[in-house]
């Protein structure tokens, strides 16, 4: 599960309401970090009730590859630190901050107590994996497609 989750994926987030959002996020000492702010209503579902359910998976019909992590428990806001800020970004976006979007090099050097930046992090009450793979067979030609 730890190497799933170390994978660049997407996660999606469900608060009460129920409002659904793709994050990116990172995995460590047992809890998922997403990144938060003011900019973002995520922060407002959880200070109203921190329940929240999350997902990571990966479907691929080609190879039958079908995995997911579902993760239930309470959320809570703590301060942004930069270095997990940073290991949180060149996950996804390389380790070269020079090719990164402004914005998102900004989270790294604004004074987060200016931005209002956060970390969501959920330790889950309840995680569950699952391997749902399959033996992908060949199809059927789709019209259209290559032969």
């Amino acid at each position: 599960m730890d190497a799933f989750l170390a994978r660049p994926l997407t996660a999606r987030i469900a608060t009460v309401g129920p409002t659904v959002r793709p994050v990116w996020f990172l995995w460590e000492e047992g809890a998922f970090w997403t990144l938060t702010g003011p900019w973002s209503r995520l922060q407002r579902h959880v200070l109203a009730d921190p329940r929240v359910a999350l997902v990571v998976d990966e479907c691929d019909l080609t190879s039958g590859l079908v995995r997911q992590v579902i993760a239930r428990g309470r959320a809570e806001l703590l301060p942004f630190d930069v270095p997990r800020g940073r290991r949180k970004l060149s996950r996804y976006l390389g380790p070269d901050e020079g090719r990164w979007d402004a914005r998102f090099i900004r989270y790294l050097h604004e004074d987060p107590e200016r931005s209002g930046a956060r970390w969501l992090r959920l330790r889950p009450e309840r995680l569950t994996a699952q391997d749902l793979s399959f033996q992908a067979e060949p199809g059927p030609e789709v019209e259209g497609s290559p032969a």
